[in-house]
């Protein structure tokens, strides 16, 4: 695509910021602090606040699975996507700001809708962002690109989420952060607020880096104004549903993502909640893990990257979803002194500090699988949608491949919730995401590879 040569280096780097801007909020927010912290201090016990979160994260699936495409349609018409990614930023920071009043023992209803309404701006900002990638990148550089700026996402998560560990989330015994200093700003750990705070700080960090995308990333050109866009949009959306029919290739790919997708996010989004309700770890133990999994994350993108290149986005995509299956079993057949479902039984003594008994250290091994996959799995998930489809045909496509992985996504969090709740298992309900995980799989492995795409 000799279009994409005119594209400035910083444009790149400016769309690939995004990434890097919004992945902090699934870090600290969604999965390793504020969520657990919901779970553990705010519900009345731990099985009832996994149950509330989960039916939360479904809330914001149902709303992005049904909206996405027919907003990624409007994007086609009315061409450009920085004033939809505009719009949605200001809901998205205003919901995080809000979660600051979030206090121990408050109504959880109100807190997990305004969660639920953030995490629908966040998505539906990536809808727009993922659509501009095929005008700025050559398909040959679609995979490496995607999964460096998958990686760069990652490491500002991690950056954020040191942060949070070492300088704001403080023991409540002690007082002390994990390098024994007290919280910055007199933060008190007692009334969460080391917690709480992660909402406001992923909202400035937010609007601090979209900035390099808005002002060096160009955009498609103006189209249609709003109205005339908004009817297009719809009747365009109609005829792509009918085409996606007729190309056997993308078709079968977002059956297949719409089936995994399902379980990986919820296994992102409650990995961390699991974790807290086995172990009882602390806000500081969690962030520690977070850190572990966004180091190893780094790494497993960067060598995507080239995987992607040499061998194409679906080999990346099977080899990452072997791994989640094998994490998956691994974290739910590990408790307080057995790990493999009770083959093999550990010392269930604790050795004092953080992550003190042996069962610990084999779910954090178990861990590092999720790390090294889950970056890839969607990296490559998105430069496989955008080496099959053509610019001017992004934004709906975008849109259909959001509702792919989010048309069930409200699934695997309500059947993880529902079998929680039911049985008061909390390792129970987890396993639900294994049913996901290898339905995708099963799927994925008879779709062909898209043009342009190298084969294994």
């Amino acid at each position: 695509m000799d279009e994409t040569k005119r594209v400035p280096r910083r444009g790149i780097w400016g769309w690939m910021f995004f990434d890097w801007a919004a992945q902090p909020f699934f870090t600290v927010v969604t999965t390793f602090i504020f969520g657990p912290y919901v779970v553990s201090r705010m519900a009345s016990d731990p099985a009832m606040g996994q149950a509330a979160w989960g039916y939360g994260i479904a809330i914001a699936g149902f709303v992005i699975a049904i909206l996405s495409p027919v907003l990624g349609s409007i994007a086609d018409q009315t061409g450009r996507r920085k004033p939809w990614i505009a719009f949605f930023a200001v809901i998205k920071i205003a919901c995080l700001c809000a979660l600051w009043f979030a206090v121990p023992n408050s109504p959880l209803v109100p807190v997990i809708l305004v969660f639920s309404l953030a995490s629908i701006a966040a998505e539906f900002s990536t809808v727009f962002n993922d659509s501009m990638m095929p005008r700025l990148v050559s398909k040959k550089e679609i995979g490496r690109v995607s999964n460096i700026a998958w990686g760069l996402g990652y490491l500002g998560g991690m950056i954020v989420l040191i942060f949070v560990v070492a300088m704001l989330a403080a023991s409540p015994d002690t007082g002390k952060t994990i390098i024994g200093v007290d919280p910055l700003f007199g933060l008190d750990p007692v009334q969460g607020e080391d917690a709480r705070a992660t909402g406001p700080l992923s909202a400035i960090w937010y609007l601090i880096f979209i900035l390099p995308m808005f002002f060096f990333t160009p955009d498609a050109a103006k189209g249609k104004a709003i109205g005339p866009a908004v009817r297009s949009g719809l009747a365009e959306l109609k005829s792509t549903l009918g085409e996606v029919r007729q190309r056997s290739g993308i078709l079968r790919f977002l059956i297949a993502r719409m089936i995994y997708q399902d379980g990986v996010n919820a296994l992102l989004a409650l990995g961390g909640v699991f974790a807290a309700a086995m172990f009882g770890w602390s806000v500081t133990e969690i962030g520690i893990f977070g850190i572990i999994l966004n180091i190893v994350a780094i790494f497993g993108c960067w060598i995507a990257a080239r995987i992607d290149t040499a061998l194409g986005s679906k080999t990346v995509v099977i080899i990452s979803l072997v791994l989640l299956m094998v994490a998956t079993i691994g974290i739910i057949s590990t408790g307080p002194g057995f790990t493999l479902f009770g083959a093999l039984m550990l010392p269930g003594e604790d050795s004092g500090g953080l992550f003190g008994t042996p069962a610990e250290i084999a779910y954090i091994l178990f861990g590092l699988l999720i790390g090294i996959a889950f970056g890839p799995v969607q990296a490559s998930s998105r430069s496989y949608l955008a080496r099959s489809v053509e610019p001017e045909e992004a934004g709906r496509y975008f849109g259909i491949y959001a509702l792919a992985g989010r048309v069930t996504s409200f699934l695997a969090p309500f059947m993880v919730a529902t079998v929680t709740a039911l049985s008061g298992s909390p390792r129970l309900g987890m396993s639900m995401i294994l049913i996901f995980l290898i339905g995708g799989f099963l799927v994925l492995l008879r779709t062909p590879y898209p043009a342009a795409q190298p084969r294994n």
